[in-house]
């Protein structure tokens, strides 16, 4: 079983559920492909399904679904990612994130302009806890 110590930060600072949802599915792509980098994009592509990333953390979605396209492949030939994003959310939705975020000129943003902007600001928090 993977242990916690061993989980991305993130996913340290996130909910049980999070982290067992990570956990579970990297250890059975592991049996199934090997350690390494399919695994793991298999096991976010899991997580997205349930969560979103919100800052430094991952938070419980309102509808379970696939936040991108890439997640829809299920970590296979991602391509683009919303990096946890959950851009298949109401443009309602993000704007309420962008607002937790604190994201200057939400009010004024597109859908896909939310999308973006809260993923930069989501890195901005990960960076930020990691140096702390």
């Amino acid at each position: 079983m993977v242990k916690k110590s061993d989980l991305p930060s993130t996913l340290q600072r996130s909910g049980k559920k999070a982290q067992d949802t990570f956990a579970k599915t990297l250890q059975s792509a592991e049996e199934e492909y090997g350690e390494g980098e399919r695994a793991s994009r298999t096991a976010f592509s899991s997580l997205k399904h349930t969560h979103e990333k919100v800052g430094d953390h991952w938070e419980p979605k309102e509808e379970s679904g696939p936040s991108d396209a890439a997640a829809e492949r299920g970590g296979q030939n991602p391509g683009e990612t919303a990096g946890g994003v959950d851009a298949k959310a109401s443009k309602a939705h993000l704007y309420g994130i962008a607002r937790t975020l604190e994201v200057e000129g939400r009010s004024r943003m597109t859908k896909a302009e939310l999308v973006e902007a809260i993923q930069r600001a989501n890195d901005r928090e990960t960076r930020r806890a990691r140096d702390a």
